[in-house]
């Protein structure tokens, strides 16, 4: 049986960026903050309450304000 490596980052058209393992995300103060899950979901949108994790807020944006 082959196994296949997964990527690290996918970033999800409109959506926020996955990130899978172990990672440290750095907010907009420089402040670092280690990721906790198997796959963790980034705020791309900057409109989270939760940022720099993304709480689906990008949903409830009209197209041409959620990332490309």
């Amino acid at each position: 049986m082959r196994c296949f490596e997964h990527p690290d980052v996918i970033l999800c058209p409109g959506g926020p960026m996955l990130l899978r393992g172990q990672h440290a995300v750095e907010d907009a103060d420089g402040l670092p903050h280690e990721t906790t899950r198997p796959v963790t979901a980034v705020c791309r949108c900057d409109k989270s309450a939760s940022y720099p994790w993304c709480d689906g807020t990008h949903k409830s944006l009209p197209p041409r304000l959620r990332p490309a």
